[in-house]
């Protein structure tokens, strides 16, 4: 996994920049006070860290690219980086107040252990928000139409809501609750379905670059053929029924906010 990140690290800060509104709504889920220590689990190059201590909170930045992390640390020295998975974060019992993961779920090795490892850090009453979409979620995604070998390995690789909630009611925390999200138009964290209104993005190397499931998942002969569909459909308007026809009330991502037991 650090392997494959830190490949897309080359460039990952070109596309994947902090979105004000995610910054926003993940700060709103956690309600950090000024005074607490928290954590950014799988922070990448450290965007949504940078934005979270630019508001006045302390965060520790882990994630277990070296090249991604090397990015964070060129940004911004005053952070505590540390290489590290959400399975073995080498940092102490109760030591954090609060964790926050965004898009990192579906690379943990293992799902039951990495909630266990964040419960033994984080105190007790202290809140934890994942950032994730879901497979069900991503069946709505119309990417499908155009690229269906790579969104179905991307959909092997996500935990369900089910499975999350499982691991996290196991390893002592409470789901207090769930909120779906939405692609908003002037999204300016262009991962996998930041094209959902505007397709054009796709055409992008950068910002497939900047995407996993294009970067690593995807056989390159269903890009180009897809990427080749695509064109045509939007040329000649067909996209707008293919669009259309993919339309849901599941949303696109989901927040998931729980809650350590106070044992």
């Amino acid at each position: 996994m650090s392997t494959k990140y830190n490949k897309i690290g080359i460039n990952y800060n070109q596309t994947r920049k902090a979105d004000p509104y995610l910054t926003e709504q993940l700060l709103k889920h956690l309600n950090p006070n000024k005074n607490g220590n928290y954590l950014d689990i799988g922070c990448g190059t450290g965007n949504y860290t940078n934005e979270f201590q630019k508001k006045g909170f302390t965060f520790i930045g882990i994630d277990p690219s070296i090249e991604m992390l090397q990015k964070a640390c060129s940004q911004n020295q005053n952070i505590e980086w540390q290489i590290g998975t959400a399975e073995k974060t080498d940092l102490a019992q109760h030591s954090v107040d609060g964790i926050i993961g965004t898009l990192t779920i579906h690379h943990w090795a293992n799902l039951s252990r990495a909630f266990s490892e964040l419960a033994y850090i984080l105190k007790p009453n202290g809140k934890i928000v994942i950032f994730t979409s879901t497979p069900r979620q991503m069946k709505g995604y119309w990417l499908n139409h155009y690229f269906p070998k790579m969104l179905e390995d991307s959909m092997v690789q996500m935990p369900s809501l089910e499975v999350v909630e499982q691991a996290m009611v196991s390893a002592g925390f409470k789901i207090s609750s769930t909120e779906i999200y939405n692609i908003k138009p002037d999204l300016q964290d262009q991962f996998l379905y930041c094209g959902k209104q505007n397709p054009e993005l796709y055409f992008n190397e950068s910002i497939r670059h900047g995407i996993s499931s294009f970067s690593a998942l995807a056989n390159l002969e269903e890009v180009e053929t897809g990427l080749r569909q695509l064109r045509d459909d939007i040329d000649n308007g067909k996209i707008n029924d293919i669009m259309k026809s993919y339309e849901n009330d599941l949303g696109d991502y989901l927040y998931i906010i729980g809650k350590k037991d106070k044992a």
